[in-house]
Formats: C-alpha cells, structure tokens, sequence
C-alpha cells in the first residue's frame, strides 16, 4: 500500500474528493492517506483530516524545506499530493520526492500557469485572454511553479456568459472526478517506479 500525505493550504475539497474515491475504492485501493499536513494551521483540509481520523500537521514552510521533507520521511511517505498548496516546494523536497509529488492546476498549462496564479485568478486571465476553452492539468512536480511533465489534461469550454466564478464552479466539478482517479493510478504504478526516469 502506497502511503500518501496531501498537502493543502486551503479548505481542501479536493482532498475531500480522494478520500470519497479512496472509501469507494474500499480494499481494491493502491494508496491510503496517512497525513494530511498544511502551511496554514486555519485550513479546513486538516479539519477534515481529522474528522476522517487522518493523521493532521501543520508544518514551517518558510525555510529550505527541512521541515516538510523531516515531516514527510517520519511518516514514511511514499507519494506527495498537491491539493491546493500555494506555497512554493523547495528544491530538497522536490529532489527526495522526484516523480513522486502531483498536482491539479485548474488551467491548461503551461498557459495560466506559474506563481500568484491560483484559483479564480486563473479563470479571471482565461476569460480576459478571450480563450474559448480552459481545463484541467494534473502534472508532476519539479523545481518551478506549476512545471513538470504533464500527466493528464481535461478541456473544458469557456461559455460567452461566463464569470470566473462560474468557470470555476464548472473547472472544480472536472477537478473533483478527475483527480481522485489519477491519484490512485500514480499509486498503483508508484512501486514499480514506472515514471523513474520522465
């Protein structure tokens, strides 16, 4: 079984979402959540963590990383999901972890992609662009923000009466379903070292 920590800095609906398809999934599961750890002790994701009687922390993510990798081989992590974390992962966590940290962009990168662009800040600079459609990119993680060899992405279309609240109801819907589903497919292949050498 693969031991998976998510890091949120947020309310952590997508995390919510995993652990539903991870319940789902029952023993057929190839991952299982074992920390949820946040940047923000106020983030809901750790509420819910604990509510769903997952190990909760909240670490320093203001030095080199040696507090997030420390937290993350004590509880014998073996994959790193992203799951609304704005802070940017130092170079010591994404080397011990190379291949092993995923995360959900709700855009197509590499457009609207890169720091500051998070949330409806990204479906605000979709509609102002004029684009006539926006996604969903699920990628791993390397040393720069929002970068990293792509996994998968989802198109979704952009409609004339879009806000960026609608577009980012409807992105978060994609989010919800997609997510969970890949999660669970990099843990069942996580072993096997399958994406060693991207």
């Amino acid at each position: 079984m693969v031991s998976i920590a998510v890091l949120a800095s947020g309310s952590g609906t997508n995390l919510q979402a995993i652990i539903d398809f991870n319940v789902r999934l029952g023993t057929a599961a190839n991952g299982s959540i074992t920390l949820v750890a946040s940047n923000r002790a106020s983030a809901g994701a750790l509420e819910r963590a604990r509510t769903e009687g997952i190990r909760a922390e909240v670490f320093d993510a203001s030095d080199d990383g040696t507090a997030l990798l420390g937290l993350l081989q004590r509880n014998s992590i073996d994959l790193v999901v992203l799951a609304g974390y704005l802070k940017h992962l130092p170079a010591k966590v994404t080397s011990a972890y190379r291949s092993r940290i995923i995360n959900i962009h709700p855009g197509l990168l590499p457009e609207f992609g890169g720091a500051g662009m998070y949330g409806t800040r990204v479906h605000a600079a979709v509609i102002a662009a004029g684009s006539s459609a926006t996604g969903v990119t699920v990628h791993f993680v390397d040393e720069e923000f929002d970068h990293g060899p792509t996994i998968a992405q989802w198109r979704i279309p952009v409609r004339d009466d879009d806000t960026a609240e609608s577009l980012a109801a409807r992105v978060l819907e994609v989010e919800h379903r997609i997510y969970p589903a890949i999660v669970e497919m990099v843990a069942s292949l996580n072993d096997k070292k399958f994406f060693a050498d991207y």
